[in-house]
C-alpha cells in the first residue's frame, strides 16, 4: 500500500502513522516516527517505549566482587592546596556494607568539609552496590566527593573477582 508521508486533514497535518491507522492497517511505529499532534487517539503502547538505562545496566551487569575489606587513597584539589582522603570499604555480595574515611587537612576550610564529608557519607554508601557507585556532594562538601571517587576506582580494581 502506498501512503504519501503526510495527509492534509483541514488544517492538520497526519504522519503515515496516523493513515495506517485511519486506513485500518497496523504497522509497528516508534515514538520518533509519530507526528506529535496526531489525529489518531490511539494510545501509544509500551512496545514502543525505550527502556531505561539503569534497568539495562542491572540486566546485563556482570561485575562481580570479592567479599572483604579495601582501603585506599585518593587526592583533589581545593583553591589552596591538594587534599588528600584515605577511604576503607568493606564489601559483601557486590554491596557497601561499612565505609570509613579518615581526612588529613592541609587548609583550615579544608577540616570542616571533611569533617562533614567523614560524617555524612555512610548514609550515602552503605547498602549501595559498589559497581557504578559515584558521589558528588556530601553534608556541604562538593571536592572531597573527587578524591573518595579516587579512592573507590581503585578498591573496584582491587575487589574484582
Amino acid at each position: 500500500m502506498n501512503i504519501s508521508p503526510a495527509v492534509r486533514q483541514g488544517s492538520a497535518f497526519v504522519g503515515i502513522a496516523g493513515a495506517l491507522l485511519l486506513s485500518g492497517c497496523a504497522a509497528e511505529v516508534s515514538s520518533a516516527e509519530t507526528p506529535a499532534s496526531s489525529a489518531s487517539s490511539t494510545p501509544q503502547t509500551s512496545a514502543t517505549s525505550t527502556p531505561s538505562v539503569s534497568s539495562t545496566s542491572a540486566a546485563t551487569s556482570t561485575t562481580e566482587y570479592k567479599d572483604g575489606t579495601y582501603a585506599a587513597d585518593g587526592s583533589y584539589q581545593t583553591p589552596e592546596t591538594v587534599e588528600k582522603i584515605s577511604v576503607s570499604l568493606t564489601v559483601a555480595d557486590d554491596t557497601v556494607t561499612a565505609v570509613t574515611v579518615t581526612g588529613d587537612p592541609q587548609a583550615p576550610e579544608t577540616r570542616n568539609y571533611q569533617g562533614q564529608f567523614i560524617d555524612g557519607i555512610s548514609a550515602v554508601v552503605v547498602g549501595k552496590k559498589l559497581d557504578g557507585l559515584s558521589v558528588d556532594k556530601v553534608a556541604g562538601s562538593s571536592l572531597t566527593g573527587k578524591g573518595f571517587n579516587q579512592a573507590l576506582d581503585t578498591i573496584r580494581s582491587e575487589a574484582k573477582g
